[in-house]
């Protein structure tokens, strides 16, 4: 910016704020709005944070969604399932542990798996250092509160995020 003063400018991945120093108040009335017209980013953030790691919703569509999950070393996703949504997880680096449907294997970078929509399952990451995949879901609603925990080392339940 060259020849401009007085401006406030904060630049997220999830907004671009320019403001005159003195607007700088209305960005609340602004956020209103746009939660009244339905924009999710009014009310999330593209990164969330979580107690095993976090997750980045890349691109969210009508029927499907494409996340970036980072598992920190040691940790795991609560033991669950989805009435609504399936999922594709595809190891973009580290080495994941999951547990599907009763079964229990090991994906390395560059392999994937398919999580069908009501099946009870968990990712895992094992290693000492940080599990990255992929995750495509698919289905009629992609809301977070589409899980229902059986099992959660962090003492959240399903009605927790």
């Amino acid at each position: 910016m060259i020849g401009v003063h007085d401006l406030v400018i904060v630049d997220t991945p999830d907004a671009l704020l320019v403001a005159k120093r003195d607007q700088v108040s209305s960005v609340k009335s602004v956020v209103q709005d746009l939660k009244a017209e339905g924009w999710e980013q009014a009310v999330s953030h593209r990164k969330v944070a979580r107690p095993w790691g976090s997750f980045e919703s890349i691109e969210k569509k009508k029927n499907f969604q494409v996340k970036r999950i980072s598992v920190k070393p040691g940790g795991q996703l609560s033991l669950q399932s989805h009435q609504f949504r399936s999922e594709h997880w595809v190891v973009v680096s580290g080495t994941a542990h999951v547990y599907c449907g009763g079964e229990e294997f090991e994906l390395l970078e560059n392999q994937s798996t398919y999580i069908p929509r009501g099946v009870v399952h968990r990712l895992q990451n094992r290693e000492d250092c940080v599990l990255d995949i992929i995750e495509i879901q698919t289905g009629d609603y992609l809301g977070e509160d589409d899980i229902e925990r059986f099992e959660d080392i962090y003492g959240r339940d399903s009605s927790s995020t």
